[in-house]
This record gives structure tokens, C-alpha cells and sequence, in this order.
């Protein structure tokens, strides 16, 4: 069964503000979200830990290949 976060629990879980978020929201750099409702956002707990694992590295170079290479 899928898990779900709201605005304010993802907010806490990744230690970020809400508008860092809604921000996300607009430009697409978030993880995936459902509307639920016309002010009702979830995220799928899964997407959240796929969009994180996108964003790990094991140092910084590493970093700044994948960004390198996300530029090309």
C-alpha cells in the first residue's frame, strides 16, 4: 500500500520550508506530486525517496559530473 506525505510532513521529513516545496512545485525540481484536491497535495513516499536518491553522491566531484553531464 503506497504511503503518502502532505505538504507540512514532507516539509519536516526533508527539513526544508514549505515554500521551498511550492517552489519546487512550480519549476519542476521537486519530487512528484498528486493533487488530491484544488488545495490538497500529496507525495507518494516512494517517489520522494526515488527523487532523493537522484540527488545522492559520494562526493563532490561527482556532483559535478552528473551536472556536467545533466547540461549536455
Amino acid at each position: 500500500m503506497n504511503q503518502f506525505f502532505d505538504e507540512k510532513r514532507l516539509s519536516e521529513h526533508l527539513l526544508i520550508p514549505r515554500r521551498t516545496l511550492q517552489r519546487w512545485r512550480a519549476t519542476g525540481d521537486g519530487p512528484a506530486f498528486i493533487r488530491a484536491g484544488e488545495r490538497r497535495i500529496l507525495y507518494r513516499a516512494e517517489a520522494v525517496d526515488e527523487w532523493a536518491k537522484a540527488r545522492e553522491h559520494p562526493h563532490r566531484a561527482a556532483e559535478m559530473v552528473a551536472q556536467k553531464n545533466a547540461a549536455a
